[in-house]
């Protein structure tokens, strides 16, 4: 595999940091560990509770991801690093994000029970762009603790899935860079990283200072069908009243150049010189073609947003006194680029008159000679009205904090912090109606014998400029200014947010000292939503902004308490109770309760139980609330006409949504034998029980439901009365009736030293396994239950793999180091709401390989040598696994880059 310029020009500027960095003398600190445990209580951080204690091991499952566990697979950001874990359900593929308005995004998504249902903190404490992990600067996280059961009582609203808390380094001192570049075994995705970071103490021990950020620069996937089993494919019907996944898909009611789709001509398409051919239709499915030469927007999109980002964070803690720290952090992030999106297409809807001024003689005299008047016309405007999306996003939030301790060991927080979020986006290229209407009906002036807008010859004052659809090309650069515009919007998101807490023994019992802790917290969130001009008058075909505009605030106060019921006895060698409660006020909604009620206990020496019921709540958040209308279109199977068609889709906010709630429960065990060093083994079962779901029904599921029975669905379906094919869906924020989910999570890791596998061999080996086995994940919506279980290849549906596996094997050597991985995802199928004649998808093995070299210390600087290749032996995904979550549809991903610590 031959690297491209791009890459060739990223390992040069790495080869050229790193003898730079290493030139710097003067700014080389002694290195000590930033990963080194803290024993003070004060530093105590357990993300599953509010309880502090030192030891003290909450009964909610927690998955440690340590910074090492991270950079496996070198992926892009922290997010895609987790969703290689099967107990998260990536909202994209692994290496892939979305191209739509929320591209760039790198969310987390715990059961996929939703990304609004998985609460993200930074060291405990909610943040600025919820739920985007890429305005974290990874080079300064030590480790990620996942919470994978319930934790409202602990947290707040959010919080049904589970939490993942993202610690900060604040104690690293000295300095590292890193720089790394990449490509596809496709010769694309070519990707630039860079990351430093430098942290030093002051004021002789009693502070201390880090600062880091990183710099990515990916050049996307472009366009989908660079791709064989992915751009270009799609369902349509078999004609049995099944339906299957078609390769070579495009549109048979519109054409390059335009397509004829009435009258004497029907079937004629546009040269570009503007004569006419007979169009390739392929074989013809409803408004789609197979094979033949229908065009596609596939041809043109692209499958990975191209992006470039870069995301710092610095942090100051300072010891006022001996007994209160204060910390203090500014994060501030951006990410943005401008690439090219989607057609504003006309899909067999124009109606071309036979005195337009620029129709061929040709046409012209045989409609004449047909006696017609006029015809109806498909266009692919892949040169009039192909938009472009130039996003950015900006994140910046301040915070302060005081921790302090008094008395007999009792200990305080509080904290404030302060952060907006910016989402700018602009999308040129779309059709403006009434222009492109006025433009479309030109005719030959009677005093010029010039082209002009009908409409100018009854007001001359009119701006219009008539254009020239018939060819490839024709539409002049005058007359696409006049009927395009841009859709624009500029939207500020912010979060205020403050809380404090009181955490301590205030007693003790035979089996050991009671600890609680309470508190409370405050939040306002708001949001701030301007669009364009022509947005605001609907003046777009397809695509329009809306305004938003709204803001909630929650109060809350929680209790927790961990009671020590017995010791040291046969079989009950450690018993403890744990509870807890939070009330949360809502001036939306009103007061709403969560809580949680676990145990542990220690049967025998390693082997530990634990078992949790909890009430978990979430309320609506401010997208959907808020949100006005939204326009999207999508493809769907519509078992009433049993056909594919492309639709209209409409979203929104909905401000009378009431809260989820959830039951969940939990048991399992942990087992770290004594007689077996470095062997640890869990196992938990999760069941996940929401009900007043906040949500909107997928426009396939919304039609899936509505044939199913459900009248209310139906009625967000609009048909055309005189041919019954869907118009228009409306898809708006709703509290569906239930969704739930159960399953096992299995964790095991072996870590020994790597002489007892060969005498000579130095260093450590660890062996660890994670795997998820999902029984059931089942929305009901009243009417009818549907399963997504092993409803695993369709995108924009809810499905998961019943077994996901990850293995590795990783050596650890004082000079050489090796990861191998592989990623097990069990047999299923495309789409469970669509009986499909070739949906099974088989079982998929990923593999993974890296290795890693550290050079002879130099002049105190030592340097780590890297490379990695995802999806090592470059596995095809299964066909039309457009934006899988599971499936990578990138191919063989290599990875060469070089790290300096100083």
């Amino acid at each position: 595999m031959a690297f491209s310029r791009h890459s060739r020009r990223a390992l040069l500027i790495g080869a050229s940091i790193l003898p730079a960095a290493l030139a710097l003398h003067g700014v080389a600190l002694a290195q000590t560990s930033g990963d080194k445990a803290d024993d003070s209580v004060g530093e105590i951080v357990v993300t599953a509770s509010r309880i502090d204690r030192a030891g003290f091991q909450a009964p909610t499952p927690t998955v440690r991801v340590t910074d090492v566990d991270l950079a496996v697979g070198a992926r892009p950001n922290i997010a895609a690093a987790l969703n290689d874990l099967p107990q998260f359900r990536a909202t994209t593929s692994a290496q892939t994000t979305g191209t739509n308005t929320g591209a760039g995004n790198a969310p987390l998504d715990l059961r996929g029970l939703g990304i609004s249902r998985t609460l993200v903190l930074i060291d405990g404490r909610r943040f600025s762009g919820e739920n985007d992990l890429n305005v974290v600067p990874s080079v300064l996280v030590k480790g990620v603790d996942v919470v994978t059961g319930g934790a409202s009582a602990a947290w707040g609203s959010g919080a049904v899935a589970g939490v993942a808390n993202i610690m900060i380094d604040r104690n690293f001192t000295g300095g590292k860079l890193g720089v790394e570049g990449g490509i596809s075994s496709y010769d694309d995705a070519e990707q630039v990283r860079v990351e430093g970071a430098w942290g030093t103490g002051f004021a002789d021990g009693r502070g201390h200072f880090v600062i880091g950020g990183e710099f990515l620069n990916n050049e996307g996937v472009v366009p989908k069908n660079s791709r064989p089993n992915i751009g270009r494919w799609a369902t349509v019907p078999n004609g049995d009243g099944r339906y299957k996944l078609a390769p070579d898909v495009g549109f048979s009611n519109a054409a390059y150049g335009g397509l004829i789709m009435s009258g004497v001509l029907k079937g004629k398409a546009f040269n570009p010189d503007g004569s006419l051919r007979d169009f390739d239709y392929g074989t013809v499915s409803g408004a789609n073609s197979i094979g033949g030469e229908g065009p596609s927007n596939d041809d043109l999109s692209p499958l990975v947003t191209p992006q470039r980002r870069y995301a710092t964070m610095a942090s100051v803690t300072y010891d006022l006194t001996d007994s209160v720290k204060l910390t203090a952090e500014l994060r501030h992030s951006r990410m943005w680029n401008d690439y090219v999106w989607f057609g504003d297409h006309n899909r067999g809807n124009l109606t071309i008159k036979a005195d337009n001024a620029f129709l061929p003689t040709a046409v012209r005299t045989a409609l004449a000679n047909a006696g017609e008047t006029q015809f109806t016309m498909g266009r692919f405007n892949s040169d009039l009205s192909y938009s472009t999306i130039d996003f950015e996003r900006v994140a910046t939030q301040g915070t302060i904090a005081l921790d302090g301790a008094f008395g007999d060991g009792w200990r305080w927080s509080a904290y404030y912090s302060h952060g907006e979020n910016e989402n700018n986006i602009d999308t040129p290229g779309f059709l403006l109606t009434q222009n492109y209407a006025n433009a479309v009906d030109s005719v030959i002036s009677p005093t010029t014998g010039q082209a002009v807008c009908r409409v100018a010859l009854t007001n001359p004052t009119s701006n219009c400029v008539p254009i020239n659809l018939f060819g490839e090309g024709a539409p002049s650069a005058e007359a696409i200014a006049y009927v395009t515009g841009t859709p624009s919007m500029r939207e500020t998101s912010k979060i205020d947010v403050g809380g404090f807490s009181l955490r301590g023994e205030p007693f003790e019992l035979p089996a050991g000292p009671v600890s609680i802790a309470v508190g409370g917290e405050a939040r306002k969130e708001s949001v701030d939503r301007s669009v364009g001009a022509l947005d605001t008058a609907k003046a777009f075909t397809s695509f329009s902004f809306s305004a938003m505009s709204g803001s909630f605030t929650v109060k809350e106060a929680f209790a927790e308490v961990l009671v020590p019921v017995v010791r040291d006895v046969p079989v009950l060698n450690k018993l403890e109770v744990n509870a807890a409660a939070r009330i949360s006020d809502y001036d939306t909604t009103g007061s709403i309760w969560s809580w949680k009620l676990g145990a542990t206990n220690e049967f025998f020496p390693g082997f530990r139980g634990r078992i949790t019921q909890s009430r978990d709540i979430r309320s609506a958040n401010l997208t959907e609330l808020f949100t006005t209308s939204t326009t999207g279109y999508n493809t769907i199977v519509d078992p009433v006409t049993s056909s594919s068609v492309y639709v209209l889709t409409n979203g929104g906010g909905n401000q009378a949504l009431q809260p989820e709630t959830a039951k969940t429960f939990t048991a399992g065990f942990v087992y770290s034998p004594p007689q077996l060093p470095g062997f640890n083994v869990s196992v938990d079962y999760y069941n996940i029980d929401i009900d007043d779901v906040i949500t909107t029904i997928g426009a396939q599921d919304i039609v899936t439901r509505c044939a199913a029975g459900n009248q209310d669905m139906c009625s967000r379906i609009t048909r055309d009365s005189a041919t019954n094919a869907i118009t228009r869906i409306v898809s708006t924020y709703v509290n569906l009736s239930n969704y739930k989910t159960d399953g096992v999570d299995v964790e095991m890791s072996y870590s020994m030293d790597a002489s007892r596998v060969h005498s000579s061999l130095d260093g450590r080996l660890r062996l660890r396994t994670v795997g998820t086995w999902v029984n059931n994940l089942t929305t009901d919506d009243g009417v009818s239950e549907i399963d997504y279980v092993r409803s695993q290849g369709y995108s924009f549906g809810l499905g998961v793999p019943e077994f996901r596996v990850v293995s590795s094997l990783d050596y650890s050597g004082p000079v050489f180091g090796a990861n191998l991985r592989a990623r097990y995802i069990s047999p299923g199928n495309y789409n469970n709401t669509v009986d499909l004649v070739n949906g099974h998808i088989k079982a998929y093995t990923y593999v993974d390989l890296g290795v890693r070299a550290k050079l002879p210390e130099f002049n105190g600087y030592n340097v780590e040598l890297y490379a990695n290749a995802t999806n090592l032996f470059d596995k095809e995904p299964p066909v039309g696994s457009l934006y899988s979550p599971y499936y990578d549809v990138i191919g063989r991903y290599v990875t060469l880059g070089a790290r300096m610590r100083f």
